[in-house]
């Protein structure tokens, strides 16, 4: 499997010649989605789901579908019918070719006053990569390769490192970091590597893995 991080929360899954993107929000380079047959989106902030965007990759290629919560699919399903999936919690599918497994129900907190929104997890081919979305959620099954949401207005250091502790994956790849500035990058490097008990790294927007 090749792992491509883009900017921010947009991570491309490659297998077999087949594509999965996850989460291609307005932080992410218009080309992210670029021969995906499957889009996933874990939850309705801009950052994550860009409406226009998505709405002209499915006028664009009528082969591609979206795999998505409720709040998200509602805006995109009566426009292309068959081809915008609404997902939950423990939901199993099978897309582009990944097996792909639902967790989580809610988004972190961001403030007591703002209600929380809906958010699901995705995890890939039984464990090999887990992207959370906009929570700290963890799977009921052993994770490979955590993307690990880094920075967020939602979050503290100390909850990333304890994320990892709990997650307890092979190793950890930042995403949701947009708004980190190079200045504070080696901060987070340090202690997340040092305290997280996995090994943790980065990826710049565009570079590629294997896993």
């Amino acid at each position: 499997m090749k792992l491509t991080k883009m900017s921010h929360a947009c991570v491309r899954l490659e297998k077999d010649g087949r594509t999965l993107v996850l989460d291609p929000g307005a932080f992410s380079e218009q080309d992210a989605t670029l021969g995906a047959e499957a889009i996933l989106v874990t939850h309705e902030h801009l950052d994550h789901f860009d409406e226009k965007r998505l709405r002209t990759v499915l006028e664009a290629d009528p082969a591609v579908e979206v795999w998505t919560l409720r709040s998200v699919a509602e805006k995109l399903s009566a426009a292309f019918p068959g081809r915008v999936h609404t997902v939950g919690h423990g939901d199993t599918f099978t897309a582009a070719g990944f097996d792909v497994q639902v967790h989580g129900e809610l988004h972190a907190v961001i403030h007591p006053d703002i209600p929380r929104l809906t958010n699901v997890g995705y995890l890939v081919d039984g464990g090999r990569v887990f992207h959370p979305g906009d929570a700290l959620t963890v799977p009921d099954r052993p994770v490979e390769t955590l993307m690990l949401p880094v920075m967020a207005p939602w979050s503290k250091i100390s909850e990333v490192i304890d994320y990892v502790r709990e997650v307890k994956p092979q190793r950890a790849y930042d995403i949701h970091d947009a708004l980190l500035t190079d200045l504070a990058r080696p901060i987070y490097d340090n202690q997340i590597g040092a305290l997280g008990g996995a090994q943790h790294l980065r990826l710049a927007p565009g570079e590629s893995t294997a896993l």
